[in-house]
């Protein structure tokens, strides 16, 4: 009995840490504005690049202000069309970004994310995206 448990809780821990269950609970958070949950996949002192437009944010706290800004110059945000590249300790995706504007608009993007997997967590968030920099770093 025990060792089944063991088991199964061992299971639940690989799906959880699985490169791309972290990246669906990573956008899943952004969409739904968790904080808290963006902070516990990342490394305290992450690195989160928007290499499309030459910004690095470095640790919790510059990256928790560019989410706030993200946050607040848009009612929604929702990434959604994941297609995944999974290689040793990194992940790359291909997403689609519908943002929609204060004013109602809606701006579609296709973006691409690296991030480099460390433990449980992203050490490094590369983002390539289409057109103007929503992420005002």
């Amino acid at each position: 009995m025990v060792s089944e448990i063991a088991l199964n809780v061992g299971f639940l821990l690989m799906i959880r840490n699985d490169p791309k269950s972290m990246v669906r609970r990573y956008f899943a958070a952004v969409d739904a504005e968790d904080l808290d949950m963006i902070l516990s996949l990342l490394t305290s002192d992450c690195v989160f690049r928007v290499e499309t437009h030459g910004v690095e944010l470095c640790g919790h706290d510059q990256i928790t202000g560019m989410f706030r800004r993200l946050w607040a110059n848009h009612r929604a945000v929702r990434h959604h069309s994941f297609l995944y590249v999974c290689e040793g300790a990194r992940v790359s995706v291909q997403f689609q970004v519908e943002n929609t504007e204060l004013d109602g608009s809606v701006t579609r993007k296709s973006n691409c994310n690296f991030f480099d997997v460390e433990g449980a967590q992203f050490s490094r968030v590369s983002v390539y995206m289409a057109g103007e920099n929503t992420l005002n770093g």
